[in-house]
């Protein structure tokens, strides 16, 4: 359970940069050369090296640079700071080209996703229960770092229809909330725009007490139960004020 919980809490948070007031943009993946990331995103894997990285470059499809996600039995997330001065409107576009036939998110065989975009919040420890807690320390002090105590992640799935929320098998402290399912949207482009105080809100329900601060935003996939591959692509992402 330790190294699921880690697997989805180590993530790493770097610099960000504001375009304006009402729209802050994390580094976009559009304005840096093809190859890898920008270097505000930050790869970050399981602990130990339990699985081979998901790989993420940045790549020229139509008109514009993208970042492409690939997964073969990998693990990996991308993760970048969420600015002080940004909303919390959660705006980008995705793309799969290739799902993953036998994700089931339900289950620990199947917690895998071939597309997911996460908002990560700094939920206080005394708001956790005590397995939680207990298991959130261990894993920060085995990372060295202050991890994020709640995670939300919005995923492209196989099978769930769209509108579903499950706990993640591993964490009782992250959720899935299915934006897009099966095969109909393949090779499409599909634009989303969440308000990520109201889905935490909607997500964690009757424990949640209010909405705490949003750290850092991640994007990734993960093949490592299933043992499959996946391919899509994540345009530019913003936080942008209501």
């Amino acid at each position: 359970m330790l190294a699921g919980l880690a697997g989805f809490t180590a993530l790493a948070l770097a610099q960000a940069q504001a375009l304006t007031p009402e729209r802050v943009a994390l580094q976009p993946f559009s304005g840096v050369a093809q190859g890898a990331p920008p270097p505000d995103w930050r790869l970050v894997g399981l602990p130990d090296n339990k699985a081979p990285l998901t790989r993420f470059d940045v790549v020229q499809l139509g008109q514009e640079r993208v970042l492409r996600v690939r997964t073969d039995k990998s693990y990996g997330t991308l993760s970048h700071v969420a600015p002080p001065a940004a909303g919390t409107v959660l705006q980008w576009r995705w793309r799969l080209e290739q799902a993953l036939a036998q994700a089931d998110l339900r289950t620990k065989a199947g917690d895998d996703a071939a597309l997911k975009v996460c908002a990560l919040f700094d939920l206080p420890l005394e708001e956790l229960g005590f397995g939680d807690r207990t298991l959130l320390r261990l894993a920060r002090a085995l990372s060295g770092e202050k991890l994020p105590a709640a995670t939300l992640c919005y995923v492209w799935d196989t099978t769930l229809p769209a509108g579903t929320i499950v706990p993640n098998a591993y964490s009782d402290r992250v959720r899935y909330m299915v934006l897009d399912s099966g095969s109909a949207r393949l090779g499409q482009w599909v634009s989303h725009r969440q308000d990520v105080a109201a889905d935490y809100l909607r997500s964690f329900g009757s424990s949640a007490s209010g909405v705490p601060p949003l750290l850092a935003i991640a994007v990734g996939a993960d093949a490592d139960n299933t043992g499959g591959a996946s391919l899509g692509y994540v345009g530019d992402i913003a936080l942008v004020k209501q």
